[in-house]
This record gives structure tokens, sequence and C-alpha cells, in this order.
């Protein structure tokens, strides 16, 4: 029998043989591209015109030179799990240990912001009578240290010998203590003299006294350098206010900068507002204690409405600390004259908690009692009386935020 090739059959075999042709061809392309020692070749050619082509004339991509990636990990696996949580917790361990050990700067840092938004007012009144931002701040951080130097100057010659005054007097109070009746039957009850003498006369005590007065050093050192801290980067932050606020307004996102820029100026408004109306309340505490002191008669007059002023400044607190060491002191003088100072301060304190505070404050925070008290022990518990002093503008501007932002998103949902 003879074999005959139909031509279809011819042209079947002719296309197939092309095929393992044209798939030979790309196994070698892809073999060489592989063995190319630079590894960069195939891609500089392919980017210059030059890249490889198969039997029909396309061209072929070049093969990875280490070679493909593989699967990705699954976010599901326990290990991507356990692995990124560890990682998450010791960055927070970190960052902790990071925060404790900075917290004191960090104070800092805050008080001397608070302080330039308290001045910042006073910039912007300059700045609306015409005078440049630059020559404003300048104008008010003179006029801030002047005052604080005029202050000084004024107290700190007759607060020094008033405070002399007082330390040498105690042992001739201690002397009259000791000659009245009712002490003398506490002592005879008690034994308060012998124990105080042999308190005196432990070894311990005087380990104790030089170590009590080793840390007063350090801790005067300490504030010193703190006031210093605080007055410098209080300059600062007022000259580079404006930049800093529009600094973090950049942090959000464009469509809402207007509101978070309004939000955020009511807040820093609100803030100076309550440093303002704190050394208001403060500076009427002093003048009333200094003028009562006067015409009570009462021998260092001026340190003693000197603290009250400065206790004044801690809320809830500090106009009772101020009272019991003004009566105190007066007790040693004459029980009646510390009576007097009890009723008087008693008596002040109501003026001042429901006239001369709500008024002074109406105006720069809107907080509830309520929320007063609690931010107060709560800063109180984290700061001590820093913590105190700062606790209510940051109420203030969190329900704010929570009136203006949180519950129209509520009444919405």
């Amino acid at each position: 029998m003879s074999t005959e090739t139909t031509p279809g059959t011819a042209d079947d075999e002719a296309a197939g043989t092309a095929a393992k042709d044209t798939t030979a061809d790309h196994r070698r392309t892809d073999d060489t591209a592989g063995d190319t020692p630079a590894g960069n070749a195939s891609v500089g050619n392919a980017s210059s015109g030059d890249a490889p082509v198969d039997g029909d004339g396309k061209a072929t991509v070049p093969a990875p030179r280490f070679g493909l990636p593989g699967r990705p990990l699954r976010r599901s696996s326990p290990f991507y799990i356990g692995f990124v949580g560890g990682l998450g917790l010791i960055t927070a361990w970190f960052l902790a240990q990071a925060f404790a050990g900075i917290k004191d700067v960090l104070v800092l840092i805050l008080i001397s912001f608070f302080l330039a938004a308290g001045l910042n007012p006073f910039v912007e009144r300059l700045q609306k009578l015409g005078l440049p931002r630059k020559w404003s701040v300048a104008t008010v951080a003179i006029s801030f240290l002047l005052v604080i130097a005029g202050f000084v100057a004024a107290i700190a010659q007759p607060l020094a010998e008033q405070t002399t005054d007082l330390i040498n007097s105690i042992p001739d109070k201690l002397t009259e203590l000791l000659h009245n009746e009712q002490f003398k039957r506490l002592d005879e009850k008690y034994g308060i003299i012998d124990k105080a003498k042999e308190a005196a006369a432990d070894a311990n005590t005087a380990e104790s006294v030089a170590g009590g007065l080793l840390g007063f050093g350090k801790l005067i050192l300490n504030s010193v350098f703190d006031t210093l801290t605080v007055l410098c980067l209080t300059l600062y932050f007022l000259g580079s206010l404006p930049s800093i606020k529009e600094a973090i307004y950049r942090l959000f996102p464009s469509s809402r900068r207007p509101r978070v820029r309004a939000l955020g100026e009511e807040i820093i408004g609100g803030i100076g507002g309550y440093v303002n109306g704190m050394l208001i309340v403060a500076s009427c505490a002093g003048i009333s204690s200094y003028v009562f002191l006067v015409i009570l008669d009462l021998e260092f007059a001026l340190p003693l409405a000197l603290v009250v002023a400065l206790t004044d400044l801690i809320p809830m607190i500090g106009a009772t600390i101020g009272a019991v060491v003004v009566s105190a002191v007066a007790f040693f003088d004459s029980p009646g004259k510390a009576l007097a100072c009890v009723i008087f301060y008693v008596a002040y304190q109501q003026f001042e908690n429901y006239l001369v505070y709500p008024r002074v404050m109406k105006r720069a925070v809107n907080v509830p009692p309520a929320i007063t008290i609690i931010a107060a022990l709560v800063g109180a518990a984290l700061l001590g009386v820093t913590g105190a002093l700062l606790a209510i503008p940051i109420a203030a501007g969190v329900l704010l935020i929570l009136r203006e932002v949180v519950t129209p998103r509520q009444d919405r949902a």
C-alpha cells in the first residue's frame, strides 16, 4: 500500500512544528535571561528598546534576578498575630518608660504653653492697634519681666525682714506658750515637752535635719532652674504661637481644617482667659488679706498676704490652706486675732466662691461646678498642684469638643 499525505495534514504538522520551535525559543530566552551575569542587562536593553524578542517579534519579560517572590504571610496566621502583637507590646512599654522619664519636662512645656496662651490676648490687643506681631510680643514680654522684677523688688526687702522677725520670734512665742495654763495641763497629761526633748536629743534628729536642709537646697536650685526654663519657653511660645497653631492644624485633612481652626482658637482663648482670671482672683485675695491684716494690726502682714495670694491659685483647697497658715500665725499673737482671721476667711471664701470667681470665670471657661471639682481632683492625683491648676481649662476644652463634635455626630446617627 502506498502512503499518501493529504494537504491538510501537512499544514497541521507544519503548524505544530512551528509552535514547538516557538516554545523552545521562549525557554532559551528565559534561560538566557536567568543566566545573565549582571542581571540588569536585560532590563537595561528593554528600557532602551533592545529587549529580547520571541519568534514572532514580541518582547519577552525577563525573569527576576533573585527569583519570583513567594506567597505573603497570612494575617490570620497565629505566628503573624503573635509576632506583631509582641512587637506592639514592646513598643508600648518603651514609650511608657520614655514618657515617665520626660514627665517633668512635659509638665514644664505644658505650663509654659498655658502662660503663653494667657499672655497672647495682650499681644493680640496690641496688634489690633497696628503694632506688628514681633514688636507686640517684645512689648508684652518686656512688660511681663518688668512687672515680675518690680514685684520682687517691692516685696523682697520687707518680706526678708518680716520673715526673719517671724523666725526670731518663735522662741519667745514658745516661752509664752509654756506659761499658758491650758498648755501646762496638756503637758502634764501627755508629756509634750519631754517627748520634744527626747526627739531633739536623738542622734537621728541631726541627720534628719541635715538631710532635710540638703533636700531643701536641692529644691531651691531645682525651683530656680524650672522657673528660668518656664520663662524662656513662655517667651518662645508667645513669639511663635501662630506658627505652632498652624502646624498643628495642618495635621488634619484640609476639608476639616476650618472647623478645627475655629475649635482650636476657642480652646486657646479659653486657656488665656482662665489664666488671667486666676491671676485676678488671687490678686483680690492677696489685697483683701493685706488690708484685713493691717487693720487687725497683725505682724508679718505682707508675707502672709503673699502666701494667701499664691495658695489661692490652687483650685478648691488653696484658699483654705492660706487661711490655715494665717490663722496659725495669728494664734501665736492672740487667740482673739486667730478667731477673727477664721471668721474673716470663712466669710471671704463664701464671697469669692459665689460672687468673685463665677463672675471672673464666666467669660473664660464654661465648666459646670461638678466637672470643676472632678477635674481638679483628677489633676491633683496625677500631677499634684500643677495638675489641679491645669485641669480646669483642659476640662473646658474637652467639654467644648464633646459639645460641638461628638454630640452632633451622635444626634445624626
